[in-house]
């Protein structure tokens, strides 16, 4: 829910005028807006792990690590060389796995 920060604010005195049947009246209010969902509907928009996935294409292109990145040794992530933190003997290492 949005929130208004501009709009003026209610004092204490103010919050305490609210009665307890005011406040229960809006609650009962809020809780009886309900979404119907189809379950279906959810059920046809969900992929099961382990799906086979054999006949689908990839629809991104995939580039080559370039001349200014280095694969971190420790996540195997690519990084461009300002994130290098330390060369160990098992290879680079990013800022994020040296902290």
């Amino acid at each position: 829910m949005a929130t208004d920060y501009d709009s003026p604010r209610k004092t204490d005195e103010e919050l305490t005028e609210d009665s307890l049947q005011e406040l229960q009246a809006r609650r009962l209010d809020k809780s009886a807006t309900t979404i119907d969902i189809d379950p279906d509907d959810v059920a046809e928009s969900l992929e099961l792990p382990g799906a086979d996935l054999s006949n689908e294409e990839l629809s991104f292109r995939v580039i080559p690590r370039q001349a200014d990145e280095f694969t971190c040794s420790r996540c195997f992530l690519v990084h461009h060389r300002s994130q290098l933190a330390r060369t160990e003997s098992g290879g680079p290492v990013c800022r994020e796995c040296a902290a």
